[in-house]
């Protein structure tokens, strides 16, 4: 019987490792603060059902907005399930032509047609 040959382990090679290429930086804008939309900062009237909800003072439309969403967190209007529809109490089925319950997009929608 002859003898076994044992085979000389060869470290195994190790992968070359590729150069990483660095990529080449932008220059950076410098930040340039935003101006506001003249359309959104125009003072706009609320109707009067608008107005028994938020009221009557002329004011932009982004004011208008936060007064609503303070009305609705205020007395718990949102869906505690889903959070993006709001139910409506009295004052605000006459400003969502009757709708129980809209999305907070379908309220934009809405109240924008109570501004003038």
């Amino acid at each position: 019987m002859a003898a076994k040959k044992k085979a000389a382990k060869k470290p195994a090679k190790k992968a070359a490792k590729k150069p990483v290429k660095k990529a080449a930086k932008k220059a950076a804008k410098p930040k340039v603060k935003r101006k506001p939309n003249a359309a959104f900062m125009k003072p706009v009237t609320p109707s009067e059902k608008l107005a028994a909800v938020i009221g009557p003072n002329p004011r932009p439309r982004t004011a208008i907005t936060k007064d609503l969403w303070a009305y609705i967190k205020k007395n718990g209007l949102q869906d505690k399930k889903n959070k993006r529809m709001i139910n409506a109490d009295d004052k605000l089925k006459a400003v969502f032509n009757g709708k129980s319950q809209v999305s907070m997009f379908e309220m934009t929608k809405l109240v924008s047609k109570h501004l003038k």
